[in-house]
């Protein structure tokens, strides 16, 4: 058992040739040192996908929905498709060799490698996660920037590949470097013309009038599967849950929001723009619960 587990995988797509056809499916990697190829388009473009994925005593949760967005993305991309049974063995492997700890997390990436090598190239990388109590107890502050995009960018420039989870996420860290700026813990990204969409990381949850709203999965942001898990939670609890446009006024307007992710989790919004937001902390404490305790 170790502190950090690397696996790194001989063919991570059916469709694309083993990087030694003679090798097992994957194999473990020292975690800190040199393995990818500095021609690797990864590296040098962000051409590539991921999926970070939560580890609760040594069990990857919501795996499945993981995998398959992970597809997805790489549809997106036009990548060879992932061989989901290699990415599962070797994902069920570093977590079966990573220390037992609560909470931990894998991060799948994958790459179209090496230009003109025809290859593709993975990874799946497992380690402890930092303490999220104080999100998830005291919450977080937010900011709202502008995207840049209208919400209908998905539809009328699926290129951006607005929606895909890819490399790319120099963007992504510049508004939360922005957002660290403005003495905010996160920032949530709006459209040009004035819908909410979702954060850096992480999807939008708002309590209104006892249901549970997140914004559109068709307006160019990541379809999420911790809320997916989230809307679970509330309809088995008697909840109603609801896929809507959502404006500024109804951020300002609802009852309690929530950032929702792998690894944090729900962290409920104290502020949003500097105005301080009410918390629903009993809520917040029974998702949370939840899912750290799903079984897929």
């Amino acid at each position: 058992m170790t502190e950090t587990v690397l696996a790194i995988l001989n063919q991570p797509s059916r469709d694309a040739a083993p990087h030694d056809p003679d090798a097992d499916a994957f194999w473990f990697a020292a975690p800190l040192e040199e393995h990818v190829q500095v021609q690797d388009l990864g590296v040098i473009r962000g051409d590539g996908v991921f999926e970070t994925i939560t580890v609760v005593h040594g069990r990857p949760q919501a795996l499945e929905p993981h995998l398959a967005r992970f597809e997805r993305s790489a549809r997106m991309l036009d990548l060879p498709v992932p061989d989901a049974g290699a990415w599962r063995r070797t994902i069920e492997a570093v977590c079966a060799e990573l220390d037992p700890v609560r909470e931990g997390f894998v991060k799948t990436v994958y790459t179209r490698g090496v230009e003109g090598s025809d290859r593709p190239t993975g990874w799946a990388y497992a380690a402890p996660s930092g303490d999220q109590t104080p999100a998830r107890t005291e919450g977080i502050s937010v900011v709202t920037l502008d995207r840049g995009y209208r919400h209908d960018v998905e539809r009328t420039s699926p290129w951006l590949l607005q929606g895909a989870k890819t490399l790319s996420y120099a963007v992504n860290m510049a508004a939360l470097r922005e957002a660290g700026r403005r003495g905010a813990d996160d920032a949530l990204f709006v459209s040009t013309d004035g819908y909410v969409l979702e954060g850096t990381r992480a999807n939008l949850v708002m309590s209104v009038g006892g249901r549970l709203v997140t914004p559109r999965t068709d307006i160019g942001i990541l379809a999420g599967t911790t809320q997916a898990d989230v809307f679970r939670f509330a309809e088995d609890a008697g909840m109603d849950t609801s896929y809507e446009l959502v404006t500024l006024a109804d951020l300002d307007a609802a009852d309690a929001l929530w950032l929702v992710s792998s690894v944090r989790q729900a962290a409920p919004l104290r502020s949003v723009n500097g105005v301080t937001r009410a918390m629903d902390l009993p809520l917040t404490e029974r998702i949370n619960e939840f899912l750290l305790s799903r079984e897929a």
